[in-house]
């Protein structure tokens, strides 16, 4: 785990992202790769629909000219502000790695290993040529489970393998709940091939038609890895047997944002106990792990299921499991045929997304994922430079600020629990740009005939690393994302906030405007994001980053309160169809959002308070402030990707991540002389901080 799996991002991912043009000159995904990023303003008033009322629809008022201007890509699931501008990055990127692709003399050794990666990785020819003989060793490691004392071996090479934790459960490290100081072992559930447990658990006829689709889409991958069309379906049927058990006995999303629910340390010993049928021994070892001590295991009842499903599954029947996986895990790795299947059903079946999404593209994104910080250096000696950097952490310091003031006046929380909120408060890193040590990743061998080799080579590279973690003093330098990524996260455990150079370009930041805009739209992020630390999970950890109950009962009570009031409003929301918001899932996001409004307003005042603000593009300063944080969340959804966002994204929809929040906030029915009665004005609003 590059970092804690509580922590909160601004967004779920990039499939939910999205970014802004200007609406008349969208550029079409298929256009060629950048030299220097288009230029689009944090406020456009061309993305506005100033025929709609502000106070009856003011996400349709700030949003709907975007809306309307930004049909949603055939590549994509969903088209947005944020994956716009990521896709603008995947193009600048694109350029660099084109250019370093080039065998020149001038190449250093690092710009070689990302110039060759990518080179194997547009080769299409070759992976066709290759088709799925690469997949043949660990096919051939899986044939060689013929007892279900073969398995942890086995399952510690495919895990090592492939970086997925799609193999009953992830293995990594991460820090002791109880001890932030440490890196101790971690062992997840996993295993699954759908997007949530709920998919497996449902009994309506949408859940169960679609279940016997993935179990034909898991059929046909089968198939293509040599199963005639009648074993395979067969195979099919207990691969989707064995994961509804594992889904039976995993925890809920909203479970799990209890982080008292996944802290469950165990020495060997006990571990053992806890899974019989499981020898721990043999997977550790098979790992290069042989000599960790503790394992916190997030979910036992779920290791315990696991325990029991291995007793009683017939071999061949984990085999064709661990086939399903390794398929699925690597297939874009690998010909056209397997990767076109994977694409049929979990990109065209569950999001509706029309094509593939193009080879560069593809490339890019594993560019980055697997060589993050030797990429990460060529894009922020290009994009990012002091000035930025200084500019935003004084942003981050305006909203600190004024955190601070609104503790300090709380009418609801009592001296002994404020002193310790100002305490974790203090601890905050902001963490700007990039880090301030990069990852040393040379040791990576890298061919540019070889995309399947690279593939793994990282891959074991990225899970050795992180198993050295374990048993070692925490190096709080690290970052969770890399420099180009378009999001933002807190770490509750690190007790750090996380802005990589890519989510500080324009439009989201825009040094060319004015103050109240990019109050509105980065000073909010950098709320919602400082606003986590005191979320309903985030509150649970104190400055150190250690699981502790450090509030007072009754100022948790009056918290909780507080929460249930968003947790009512957001549940009366519909995403899609009749589904609406399961607003427990996402109250964390909802309390950030709603927070990191607020604290924006209130810096951007105070560093303004020596200015003359004055209108510009119609809108008064009051009015830019609001319009320029509603832009961010410009976006338009397929229904089937609301579907599946609906019960996996702990994030609401863009709509109401505009108009959820300023119905309960007063200024912002003064700015646009709003009046009782219309829906943007609300009598009981929500607030927790």
């Amino acid at each position: 785990m590059n970092r804690s799996p509580l922590a909160a991002c601004l967004l779920l991912s990039l499939i939910a992202a999205a970014a802004m043009s200007a609406p008349p000159h969208a550029l079409a995904p298929s256009a060629g790769p950048l030299t220097e990023f288009p230029y689009t303003p944090s406020l456009d008033p061309a993305a506005m629909d100033t025929s709609a009322d502000p106070c009856v629809d003011f996400y349709q008022y700030a949003c709907g000219g975007w809306m309307k201007a930004n049909p949603i890509p055939a590549d994509q699931a969903s088209w947005s502000v944020y994956a716009k501008l990521y896709q603008d990055n995947q193009r600048f990127l694109w350029g660099i790695l084109q250019t370093l692709a080039t065998v020149t003399p001038e190449r250093t050794s690092s710009q070689q290993q990302l110039g060759d990666y990518f080179a194997a990785c547009m080769d299409e020819t070759a992976a066709e040529k290759a088709g799925l003989a690469p997949l043949a060793p660990l096919l051939a490691r899986i044939a060689a489970v013929k007892t279900a004392r073969d398995l942890p071996a086995a399952l510690a090479d495919l895990q090592l393998a492939t970086g997925d934790g799609g193999f009953f459960f992830s293995f990594g490290s991460s820090q002791d709940f109880g001890d932030s100081t440490q890196v101790i072992a971690f062992a997840e559930a996993s295993g699954l091939g759908l997007p949530d447990r709920d998919y497996y658990t449902e009994r309506d006829a949408r859940s169960i038609a679609l279940r016997k689709r993935y179990a034909q889409h898991v059929a046909r991958t089968l198939v293509l890895l040599g199963s005639s069309p009648s074993l395979a379906k067969k195979q099919a049927a207990s691969v989707l047997r064995l994961e509804t058990a594992l889904a039976r006995a995993t925890l809920t999303r909203v479970e799990r944002r209890d982080p008292y629910q996944l802290f469950h340390k165990f020495d060997r010993q006990a571990l053992q106990q806890l899974t019989p049928a499981f020898d721990w021994s043999a997977y550790l070892a098979a790992l290069g792990a042989g000599a960790v001590p503790v394992v916190n295991v997030a979910e036992p009842k779920f290791m315990q299921a696991l325990s029991q499903l291995v007793a009683r599954t017939p071999v061949a029947d984990l085999r064709s499991y661990l086939r399903w996986h390794a398929a699925h895990a690597l297939a874009p790795t690998l010909s056209a045929a397997i990767e076109q299947e994977r694409f049929a059903f979990f990109d065209h079946e569950l999001r509706g997304v029309a094509e593939p999404k193009p080879r560069w593209k593809q490339c890019v994104a594993r560019v980055d994922r697997q060589l993050g910080d030797t990429l990460g250096q060529e894009f922020v000696q290009r994009t990012f430079g002091p000035a930025l950097k200084a500019s935003t952490l004084t942003m981050a310091q305006g909203i600190e600020a004024a955190m601070r003031e609104e503790i300090e006046q709380l009418d609801w929380m009592s001296a002994p629990t404020k002193q310790q909120a100002l305490a974790k408060l203090d601890t905050i890193a902001n963490k700007i740009g990039y880090p301030d040590q990069w990852r040393d990743e040379s040791a990576i061998r890298i061919s540019r005939e070889d995309l399947f080799g690279n593939v793994e080579r990282a891959t074991r590279f990225a899970a050795r690393r992180d198993l050295n973690k374990i048993g070692k003093p925490l190096d709080r330098t690290e970052w969770g994302m890399t420099p180009p990524t378009v999001n933002a996260y807190y770490n509750p455990q690190m007790n750090d906030i996380n802005f990589p150079a890519g989510v500080l370009q324009p439009p989201l930041y825009d040094p060319a405007l004015d103050d109240a805009p990019n109050y509105g739209n980065t000073g909010g992020t950098i709320g919602h994001e400082l606003t986590h630390a005191f979320d309903d999970e985030g509150r649970q950890f104190d400055a150190s980053g250690n699981l502790k109950d450090w509030w007072a009962p009754e100022d948790a009570r009056q918290f909780n309160e507080r929460a249930q009031c968003i947790v009512d409003q957001y549940a009366s929301y519909v995403v899609v169809d009749d589904i609406h918001i399961n607003s427990r899932l996402t109250l964390g996001e909802d309390v950030a959002d709603l927070g990191g409004l607020l604290l924006a307003r209130m810096a951007w005042h105070a560093a303004t308070a020596q200015q003359t603000l004055v209108s510009r593009d119609g809108l008064t300063p009051e009015q830019r402030f609001f319009v320029g944080y509603a832009q961010w969340a410009c976006e338009n959804q397929r229904p089937e990707n609301q579907r599946v966002r609906a019960k996996t994204d702990p994030h609401s929809p863009g709509r109401y991540r505009v108009n959820g929040l300023v119905i309960n906030v007063p200024a912002f029915e003064e700015a646009f002389t709003c009046h009782v009665g219309q829906p943007m004005v609300r009598q009981d609003r929500c607030r927790v901080w």
